[in-house]
């Protein structure tokens, strides 16, 4: 077997497409056993897109940002970032069905598409400027179309540097920096704009100037944790043998530093708006740590409390077992956490509309009011959503796993590539 060429073989196959599988009848369970709106469906279609989309889209910015700052360690398994990053072509289609969504009213995700409640509200009619579907619509065509495009680009240009003749011509990595540069600005300012959008409008009567920071740190520490995972995985099956211990051990500092940055986050952005008292802000997390308290502490936990401690050791990074258990509660935690961001919303604007469906303003305050009981799929995961997760996790792996399959895993005449194989913690 050549350790520098993946063959997606039979057994993964079938079991990815297992996990496809699980996911599609999760999906079809949740839309037959759901309420009139389809609520828990879209809520958990819109969570497990953003977050495998985001991951992708992680991937495609770390690897820029490597390549204009002349990194090395990271080019030993560069191309697995490369595979994340093409998932953003699936991406762009599993949020065209969203899209549709939002015109046909399909789903009722977002508040600030309902006509009638905009015109009489004045926080919603004030952002209705950029809350509407319009925006909605050319915001993702073209972010999504735009980060795909630049990662198609340079995974091209990393073919064509496999196909050169040597280090003599680095042109293929010339072009690489010039993209780079370009992408990183745009990517810094659309990831921003979008996550406004997509996530954090679900909620449409608060805002946070921290938010996009702290849904994007969220989506980078769990494409490393998945980085790790994929690096053990390929390793234990006899691949990329040349990425070592010390490879695997600066991916688990990240893990480790993008953790405290996102619990950073979450308490700036929380102690901030806590401190500033602004109703419209603060009834954000009051009903967070009154109606879900599991969801909003154990967040800390999973994603901090447990990562941090296991991490805190430096030679934890290079012990296989710890790396497995902390890269898997990240992943999963994660995914908790956008699932914090999403369902709470999702839920109280569906309680609104069933509510104004049946009777009016007085029901409106009775199903707002409804939704502090418990509820299955939202107030907590259920087994529904575990299933769906599995389904999309086996849609990203699989697509990884092809895009793994066209290039040797050893990107041959990256000019870095010498250092990178070198590559030694002090």
């Amino acid at each position: 077997m050549r350790m520098d060429q993946f063959i997606f073989k039979s057994k993964y196959k079938n079991t990815l497409i297992a996990f496809m599988v699980i996911g599609l009848i999760s999906m079809v369970i949740t839309w037959f056993q759901d309420d009139a709106l389809h609520t828990r469906f879209w809520s958990n279609y819109l969570h497990n897109t953003m977050y495998f989309t985001g991951i992708a889209f992680a991937a495609l910015m770390l690897m820029t940002m490597g390549i204009l700052t002349y990194g090395s360690w990271w080019v030993a398994f560069k191309r697995l970032w490369e595979a994340y990053s093409m998932f953003l072509i699936t991406g762009l289609i599993l949020m065209l069905v969203v899209v549709g969504g939002v015109w046909g009213h399909y789903h009722h995700l977002y508040h600030w598409t309902d006509a009638e409640d905009v015109a009489n509200d004045l926080i919603l009619k004030g952002k209705s400027g950029f809350l509407n579907p319009y925006w909605y619509t050319l915001g993702t065509v073209i972010v999504i179309g735009a980060w795909a495009y630049f990662a198609i680009k340079l995974r091209q240009l990393s073919k064509e540097q496999d196909n050169n003749n040597g280090f003599d011509d680095i042109k293929e990595y010339k072009r690489m920096k010039v993209l780079s540069s370009i992408f990183l600005p745009i990517a810094g300012f659309s990831s921003a704009a979008m996550i406004w959008q997509w996530i954090m409008s679900l909620d449409a009567h608060w805002y946070s100037t921290l938010f996009a920071w702290y849904a994007t740190a969220s989506w980078v520490v769990a494409c490393f944790a998945f980085t790790a995972l994929l690096i053990i995985f390929l390793k234990g099956q006899g691949f990329i043998n040349f990425v070592t211990v010390e490879h695997l051990h600066d991916v688990g500092k990240f893990v480790f530093a993008i953790t405290v940055f996102w619990t950073y986050l979450w308490f700036s952005q929380f102690m901030l708006i806590w401190y500033g008292n602004n109703g419209e802000e603060t009834t954000y997390f009051n009903r967070q740590m009154q109606q879900y308290p599991v969801l909003f502490w154990g967040n800390l936990v999973i994603n901090f409390v447990l990562p941090f401690l296991v991490l805190l050791r430096n030679d934890t990074k290079r012990k296989i077992g710890s790396m497995v258990f902390v890269c898997i509660l990240v992943i999963f935690g994660h995914w908790w956490d956008f699932f914090l961001m999403i369902k709470p919303g999702t839920l109280h604007t569906a309680h609104e509309a069933l509510a104004k469906m049946e009777g009016g303003h007085g029901a409106v305050a009775e199903g707002a009011e409804h939704a502090s009981n418990f509820v299955s799929g939202f107030t907590l995961p259920g087994l529904l959503e575990i299933g769906t997760m599995l389904g999309f996790f086996g849609l990203f792996v699989y697509v990884t796993f092809v895009q793994l399959g066209k290039l040797s895993l050893k990107p041959k005449h990256d000019p870095l590539l010498p250092e990178s194989l070198h590559h030694h913690v002090q």
